[in-house]
Order: structure tokens, then C-alpha cells, then sequence
């Protein structure tokens, strides 16, 4: 049997590069796809991949990057994140159009150009890392909830859509992780993003990668619709902080 393919998108650091490592130890041929291309290129000779330039943001460079993959077994939705923390009346919109970009319309365009070769695998597989932001609300963060929770709702309706074909669908729900996330909403603010984890031991992305990679090593019959993973001190979006 010839070895899978797996597809990760925002794969040069946090939760994307900890996915394509557990993958690639599972066995798969990784593809890479982020726009820190140079960062990319180094994990992919490591993980012995493929590398390629990709940004979810622009539909011609994702039409770029699935010309360059002529099969795909699974796919990763891990591209995405999230900017600034204003409450509604001082929305960003700026913001907010680029967090719809890449969690919604980011996971729309890889998984909608995908689709074909995932199902002509016999046995594709998505796995979309949402958020539980995608299921509970914050205040001052109803750019990026309202993201997630439209990210969470396109691929449980491809779940429904797909019923009968060849394709497992995933849907992957951390909560606090510590990786860049924190760093890039605050706009490389690293004492503000620091606050965000204090009180409480965070998910690593090496936590959330041993997930993905167990879901994606089940047997073709089997699908793990949802799974929801959070730190100990944290419950539905709140948290415990120790005193």
C-alpha cells in the first residue's frame, strides 16, 4: 500500500507544524502549506514533505497550491487565527474582514478545491480545527467567535452533505493552547499575550497534534465527529485562576 497524504495548512508553527510532525511519525507524506515559506521548507526536508507557499486569504494562491498536490487522503483546516480583542462599538473591521478571510473563507476555499482528490482517495478524510470559541461567546471577542462558529458550521454541513461518500469529517475543539496565537492578536504584544495563559497550565500544540493524529489513524469506518480538548482549569471558555 502506497503511503497517504496528508494536507496542513498553517503548518509552519503551533498547532499546524506539532500536526505535521505527528503525522508524518504516523506514517503519512505531509504537504505543507503556509506563507512563512521559509520556515516551511526546513520542516518539510526534516519530516521528509513537500512545501509549498500558501496564503487561505487569496483564492488564486490556493488554486496555486492545490495544483501541486496530485492526491490527498487527508486534510488539516488549521490555518486561521484571530486579531485584536475590541469590544462591538470599536469593532475593527479590518480585523474582522481578515479573521473571516482566514477561519471561514480560508477553510471554504482548501476544502472546496480539495474535495475531488479527498473523495477519489477512497478514503479522505477533513479534520477542521475550530475553537471553543466556535461554540461559546467572550466579550471582546465577537470577531473571532462569530469566525469560528461560521467555520464550525461549514464543516459540520459538509459532515451532512457528504453522508454516503468515501469521507471522514473531524471537527477538532481546543481551548486555551499556548503557541503564536495570543502573540499574533495582540499584534506582537508579548507581555499582554502572556497574561492570557497565567493562572493556569495551557494545551501545548503538541497536545492538540496527538489528537489530530489519533483521529486520523482510526479505521476507514470509524468517524470521531467532534472532540473537544481544554486544559484542566478551563470549562466551556471560562477559567480557574489559581490564587
Amino acid at each position: 500500500m502506497s503511503m497517504r497524504t496528508a494536507v496542513v495548512t498553517g503548518a509552519s508553527a503551533g498547532i499546524g507544524e506539532a500536526s505535521a510532525r505527528a503525522l508524518a511519525a504516523a506514517g503519512f507524506h505531509v504537504v505543507l502549506g503556509a506563507r512563512r515559506l521559509d520556515r516551511l521548507r526546513a520542516l518539510a526536508e526534516e519530516l521528509s514533505g513537500t512545501a509549498h507557499e500558501l496564503d487561505v486569504t487569496d483564492a488564486d494562491s490556493v488554486a496555486s497550491f492545490v495544483n501541486h498536490i496530485p492526491e490527498c487522503h487527508l486534510l488539516v483546516n488549521n490555518a486561521g487565527g484571530a486579531r485584536g480583542l475590541e469590544r462591538v462599538e470599536e469593532a475593527d473591521e479590518e480585523n474582522w474582514h481578515w479573521m473571516w478571510q482566514a477561519n471561514v473563507l480560508g477553510t471554504l476555499r482548501v476544502t472546496k478545491a480539495l474535495l475531488p482528490k479527498l473523495i477519489a482517495s477512497g478514503e479522505g478524510h477533513v479534520i477542521t480545527v475550530t475553537s471553543i470559541a466556535g461554540h461559546e461567546v467572550y466579550d471582546g471577542g465577537a470577531g473571532y467567535t462569530s469566525a469560528k462558529h461560521a467555520q464550525a458550521a461549514l464543516h459540520q454541513t459538509l459532515r451532512s452533505e457528504h453522508l454516503g461518500d468515501p469521507l471522514r469529517m473531524t471537527e477538532i475543539v481546543p481551548g486555551m493552547v499556548e503557541t503564536d496565537f495570543s502573540l499574533n492578536r495582540f499584534d506582537g504584544d508579548a507581555e499582554r499575550a502572556a497574561k492570557v495563559y497565567r493562572g493556569l497550565q495551557p494545551l501545548t500544540a503538541a497536545d492538540v497534534a496527538e489528537v489530530i493524529a489519533f483521529a486520523a489513524t482510526r479505521p476507514a469506518h470509524v468517524n470521531l465527529d467532534r472532540i473537544v480538548l481544554q486544559p484542566r482549569d478551563q470549562y466551556n471558555g471560562s477559567r480557574i485562576l489559581r490564587r
